[in-house]
This record gives structure tokens, sequence and C-alpha cells, in this order.
């Protein structure tokens, strides 16, 4: 909801912490901080204002309509010193008008999230914070509801609560955009068809959905771990709320193996931020980053959270993964790496995860045990499955295979099939200086 001047007030007065920008150059900057609240803060809007409204889809209408408010409030105010709390009250403020001018909105529409106590009068105080605190913790276990596919509850959790674009969780899933938008299209679709009535889940249910919660938490850290379409390798921002929420996750279900191992895996995995470009924002590989540079307390505290998650039984995928990041981690160098215990823990991994990302990480390793030339029949095989077609590692993983056997005119192929498909900046301008090293030898020869 708007004031008079377009813009929530506290005490009457706009919240702004700088004054009202005009001209061009200042309209730039004022899209600039909406875009950054944006990235920010667009998980926490929406799910206060689900809270309110009790469906998704209203709240996330509610949610767009603030954002697109504050493009016009923020220029005449100026930035508000906390742009998630502005937004939060616009949005919210909207999602209450909407509710009281129509009292059958709630019939018309899907029903997301069910009261669990109090007066349909009361719309601030539906929806009380139950097992689970975190309002952004509670929407995504509320939107990985069990009617729906596993992947449409995750590419949907993705979209409406994590903020990711199609295009972000197309990549994420190694599939077209397309594709992707159909599926969530026919998530949505089965919500309306079907009236499910969401509600927040008791205690008892969460187990039944915490594969899928890892699953978003994952996906949602990998996408800021290398951002699919930035200029920068990595988006700090999703991997720090990714990290965040593993620890919220924790909290909440200390006694998974699961969740251990999530989180041991977010954590060892950045411990390596710093070193993952150099100063320039050039790429640098695992087998060139200073190791003196890495997180040492991130690296410790996820080491423990490994064996607390392998000593519950039979370790599941993220426990496993957590595993091999902690044997890479705690390598003294590249080449001292444990390489045949890796492969030993991929076998396992792939037994209890089969996916062909894994088994192309698989290959790399078995290069590292049994030579480039065995590791290469291993891609060619996923080349034929065909479900890796349009990921940008498989050709690079070949090229790369291709250089080390000295096959370097098929490597150069590789390597430009790789650019072809590749949209992150400093991983394109990683691909074109092997191209043009291949292309410089190749001439040689």
């Amino acid at each position: 909801m708007r004031d008079g001047n377009g813009g929530p007030r506290r005490n009457g007065q706009a919240t702004a912490a700088a004054p009202p920008a005009h001209g061009r150059t200042a309209r730039n900057a004022i899209a600039a901080a909406v875009a950054e609240a944006h990235r920010r803060e667009w998980a926490l809007v929406l799910a206060a204002t689900a809270r309110v409204t009790r469906d998704l889809d209203a709240a996330e209408e509610c949610v767009q309509d603030a954002y697109v408010a504050a493009l016009d409030a923020w220029a005449r105010q100026g930035v508000p010193r906390n742009p998630g709390a502005w937004l939060t009250t616009a949005a919210r403020h909207r999602a209450l008008d909407t509710l009281r001018r129509d009292r059958t909105l709630r019939t018309k529409l899907p029903m997301l999230i069910v009261p669990d106590q109090g007066s349909e009068d009361d719309a601030e105080a539906v929806g009380g914070s139950g097992v689970i605190a975190d309002d952004r913790l509670r929407l995504i276990f509320t939107c990985c509801h069990p009617a729906l596919a596993r992947e449409a509850q995750v590419a949907l959790t993705l979209r409406l609560v994590c903020g990711l674009s199609t295009a972000e969780i197309a990549k994420a899933f190694v599939v077209s955009e397309p594709t992707m938008a159909a599926r969530v299209t026919r998530a949505k679709k089965k919500i309306s068809t079907a009236r499910i009535a969401y509600r927040v889940p008791e205690a008892a249910e969460l187990p039944d959905r915490l594969d899928a919660v890892l699953t978003v938490l994952h996906l949602l850290y990998t996408t800021g771990h290398t951002d699919p379409h930035g200029c920068g390798l990595v988006r700090p921002e999703l991997v720090e709320r990714a990290i965040e929420l593993g620890r919220l996750l924790r909290q909440l279900m200390p006694d998974e193996p699961e969740v251990c191992g999530l989180l041991a895996l977010l954590l060892i995995t950045d411990a390596r931020r710093a070193t993952r470009t150099d100063a320039n924002g050039a790429l640098q590989l695992l087998e060139n980053q200073d190791r003196s540079l890495w997180d040492a307390a991130a690296i410790a505290e996820g080491g423990a959270l490994v064996v607390e998650a392998l000593r519950g039984g039979r370790p599941g995928r993220f426990a496993l993964q957590a595993a091999i990041a902690a044997v890479h981690a705690e390598a003294p160098s590249y080449a001292a790496t444990d390489w045949p215990q890796l492969l030993a823990l991929y076998d396992r991994l792939l037994r209890a995860w089969p996916s062909p990302v894994v088994a192309l990480n698989r290959a790399v390793v078995t290069s590292m045990v049994e030579g480039p030339a065995a590791a290469l029949g291993e891609v060619a095989r996923l080349e034929q499955d065909g479900r890796l077609d349009g990921y940008p590692y498989l050709p690079a993983t070949k090229a790369d295979l291709l250089r080390r056997l000295g096959r370097r005119a098929e490597a150069l192929r590789s390597y430009q099939d790789a650019l072809e498909l590749t949209d992150n900046a400093a991983e394109r301008t990683f691909l074109a200086g092997r191209i043009a090293e291949m292309s410089d030898i190749s001439e040689v020869v």
C-alpha cells in the first residue's frame, strides 16, 4: 500500500536515507537500488506477505506491485535506509487492502497457506510461527507439497520463494528454459485446478518434505556459487542465503544426517571462495588455488559435520558430497589429493544418487587415478546418453582430457563447444584463453 506520495510512511515521515533523485543518472541509480533489493530481499518480502495473503500467487502479485511502487517512490523520497522493510510494508499493506476489498478472494484463488489459529478478520495474526521460526524456511517447507512432483516442488520453490529466474532454474536442472517454464506452469495449474490447500506442515510432516527442501537449498547455493549469467563468478547474496538457511535447518532438525551433510558441503565448498578467481577476476582452477587462503575455520566446522553425518548409518547424497569436498579441502596440495579415496566415494555417491552430473565428476577423478584415456571413455558414454546435452561442463571436461592426451585439434573443438554453452563472463574468459592456446599450438604443428 502506498501513502499519498506513493510509499509507506513511518510516523508520518518517509523513511528516506538519501534525498530525492532527479535526471537520467539518478533514475538509473534508483533502478539499480531496486534491482539490488530484489536480489537480496525478495525471499523475506514474499514470506512476510504470504503470511497475510495465505496464497502464494496473491503474495507474489503484491510483492511485484511493491517493487514497481518503489521505482516511483524512491525517486521522489530517496532510497530508504532499510529497503527490505519498506518493501515488506508496501507489499503487506497492498495485501491487506486487497483482502478488505474482496473478502471472497480465498475462495476464488487456491489457498496456499491456511491459518493455524486466529480470526479470518485478523490477517496480521494468521499463520503463527509454529515449529519453524524463520519465515523463509517455513515457506520453503510449505511449497514443497507432496501433492506435486518432486521436480515441480523444487522448481516452484526456487522461482517463488528464492526469486531465481526461470533461466537460472533451468541451468540448475540441466534442461532448456522452455522446458522449465512449462514445468512451473504445470505446477501452478495443478495447484489451481486441484485446489490444493497448502498449510505450514507440522513437525511430524517435516521429514517427508526434507529431501525437497535440501535440494532447494543446494540448488540455491549452486546458482550463487557460479552465477549462470553474471559478469562475476559468484553471487554472494545467494551463497550466504543458502548457508544461513542451512544453519537454520540444522537448528530445526539437528538429528538429521543429511541436514548435517548439506551444511557441511556448503561450508567446505564456500571456504575456497576467495581463491576461485585472481585479483583481476580470472578463473582459478582447483589445482592452481592458494590453499593457505582457504577459510580454515569453515573447513574445520564442515569437517566435524561430515563426521556427524556419516555416523547416521548409510550416508545419503549430501553426506557423501560433503565427504568428497572434505577430502579435497584437507589435501595439502592438488597432487597430494587422495584420488583413490575420492573415486571410491564417487562410486558410493553414484549408487545413492545416479545422476549424470555425478558421473561426469567421477570421470574427472578417474582421469587422476587411471589416466585421461579411461576418463574419456566415460565422457563418451555420457555424450551418448544425451541427458547432459547443453551442459557446458561436459564439453569442457572432454576438452581438458583431450588436451592432456595431446589431441589439440579435438580439444580446440570441444573448448569451442563449451564456450557456446557458457554465459558466465569469468568462465567464458577462461575458455577463450584455452581456445587461444590450442589455436596457437595447432598453427605451430
